[in-house]
């Protein structure tokens, strides 16, 4: 029984089957069969966390949309691409920081299985370069319809849209903090970056 995450080959190669027996308290995640440690989260990836799941939540209540949105953890195990989909092993499970599922098909007990609709991702100083390029490339190998990273340190935004044609993401220029997020699948969402990123200062 694997109960700490040092008893893991680092350079190993997992599937969801082994992912689900572990039994520490980190969190991590598969991309491909490998590693990927997940950092704790910090007060203000927590805050823009919160912010945007309410205004979401909100958003879906409100226009009687059926879809559901979730937070971190929460695990989503993307498909095999085809020329890999003959042996069955599932070998990537991500935890977005939110994702929004319109799909009741896609849900089970445990997580959301096949490419959500829409990803939030939020860096932090735990997010490596090498993390959010495999990301990228998965959640667009996916299929994920849109992606939005969120960057709180520089207080800017990156919204991707999925290209029907081509299957590849069309990058929107950075948002910043005078700029809203408009979503595309979730017509008439729209995130003032100037409240999302807003910190309430102390008496």
């Amino acid at each position: 029984m694997i109960t700490q995450l040092e008893q893991l080959n680092p350079n190993g190669y997992y599937t969801y089957a082994d992912y689900i027996l572990w039994k520490f308290q980190e969190r991590v995640e598969l991309f491909k069969g490998r590693i990927f440690p997940m950092a704790a989260p910090s007060v203000t990836h927590q805050r823009v966390s919160g912010i945007l799941f309410f205004t979401i939540q909100s958003y879906l209540k409100k226009k009687n949309r059926n879809c559901d949105v979730f937070s971190a953890p929460f695990d989503v195990r993307l498909p095999l691409p085809p020329e890999r989909a003959t042996d069955h092993k599932v070998d990537t499970v991500v935890q977005p920081d939110l994702c929004v599922v319109c799909d009741e098909n896609k849900l089970d007990k445990r997580g959301c299985v096949g490419a959500p609709d829409l990803v939030v991702e939020i860096l932090s100083e735990g997010n490596s370069s090498r993390e959010m390029k495999a990301k990228f490339e998965l959640y667009q190998n996916a299929g994920v319809s849109e992606y939005w990273i969120i960057d709180p340190e520089h207080k800017l935004a990156f919204i991707y849209f999925l290209d029907q044609n081509t299957q590849k993401y069309i990058p929107t220029l950075a948002l910043t903090s005078d700029d809203a997020i408009e979503s595309k699948i979730l017509e008439g969402l729209s995130v003032n970056l100037n409240e999302l990123f807003y910190k309430k200062s102390k008496n």
